[in-house]
């Protein structure tokens, strides 16, 4: 088998991507080995041959980390808040210490119990700032700007001691046990609250859980060091997106495209309600619809999936079950409460 009994750590295997990876890994002949938080209860489904160890990535000292990581030939880090986050401003620095400032850390520890191979997962978000830089997306952008950082970072830390592979990745859709999916927060909290639902015309790729799983195993096996991999799978259009999760839980909305500089207005109010409770999001509501939303940040992937050897599947089916995985006794309106 492919793995030849090597070891692997997951930062954050007990996470969706964390724990997918490790049952790609399993699958392979590795032994896996998950640093995680105390957070979930792990009895009766994560699976025995997983070794678990529980710690804050974030607190945990350095030489701590060198010791835990000994012995295992590959890293994968799945940590870190993602752009849906809205933390006390600002948010650049939350973000550089969650996501820069610990992720150099870390890979620094991880060079230094002399494992061999890492896989950093990162946003698709530096992709789109590469290929449109007239955008500014950085500079507008806490979380993006971050992200951007991170890479840098990390690539510093570890100089050639150890090959490090990026993985810019972009919407993922898929369930876990124990977990609700974090779309619900970011997704049905708001949008159930809309009918008709305005938004600007745009959409984005996306891939199933299971296929990001592949890539990260495909990166440890083939990737090169230093080289930036996007992962997608189909490119949808919002409105599809939406008409699919809405469908999943039984819900009728309609849709109606309204310009970005209307729903600009929109976000410069939800901008200004999340200052005056001191908080920023990671992505500037005010830009968000102009910079991102309205735009088809669509992947051309067939190369990364050749070289990384992961597969597709059906995005549209992975859609609609993180969906109802949002409300697993079934979602009920206001009046049937």
């Amino acid at each position: 088998m492919e793995g030849q009994d090597k070891k692997v750590m997951i930062v954050g295997g007990t996470g969706l991507l964390g724990y997918h990876a490790a049952l790609e890994f399993l699958k392979r002949g590795y032994r896996v080995t998950a640093l995680a938080l105390e957070d979930l209860d792990l009895k009766g489904w994560y699976p025995k041959e997983i070794e678990v160890v529980h710690g804050d990535v974030f607190t945990m000292p350095p030489d701590q980390l060198v010791k835990l990581m000994k012995g295992h030939y590959a890293m994968v880090y799945a940590m870190g808040p993602d752009d849906r986050s809205v933390p006390d401003a600002p948010a650049s620095l939350y973000f550089r210490e969650k996501l820069v400032d610990t992720s150099a850390r870390v890979f620094d520890a991880a060079r230094r119990a002399d494992i061999k191979r890492s896989v950093l997962l990162g946003s698709y978000f530096h992709h789109f700032h590469r290929k449109m830089p007239h955008l500014g997306l950085a500079a507008r952008h806490p979380y993006i700007m971050a992200r951007i950082e991170q890479e840098i970072a990390v690539l510093d830390a570890v100089g050639r001691g150890m090959d490090v592979m990026i993985l810019e990745l972009p919407y993922i859709f898929g369930t876990m046990p124990n977990r609700v999916p974090l779309w619900k927060e970011v997704f049905f909290d708001r949008l159930l609250k809309m009918n008709p639902v305005l938004y600007p015309d745009g959409g984005s790729s996306m891939i199933c859980a299971t296929n990001v799983a592949e890539a990260i195993a495909g990166a440890v096996s083939k990737g090169l060091h230093a080289h930036r991999y996007a992962i997608g799978d189909q490119n949808l259009r919002w409105k599809e997106m939406f008409a699919i999760m809405f469908g999943a839980i039984g819900v009728r909305r309609r849709f109606i495209h309204v310009p970005y500089w209307m729903a600009a207005i929109a976000g410069s109010f939800m901008m200004f309600r999340e200052r005056r409770r001191s908080r920023e999001p990671g992505l500037n509501l005010t830009y968000i619809f102009r910079d991102v939303i309205s735009r088809d940040f669509f992947l051309e992937t067939a190369q990364s999936a050749a070289l990384l050897g992961y597969g597709s599947c059906d995005v549209k089916a992975a859609i609609a079950e993180t969906a109802r995985a949002c409300f697993p006794s079934g979602y009920k309106s206001k009046a049937e409460r």
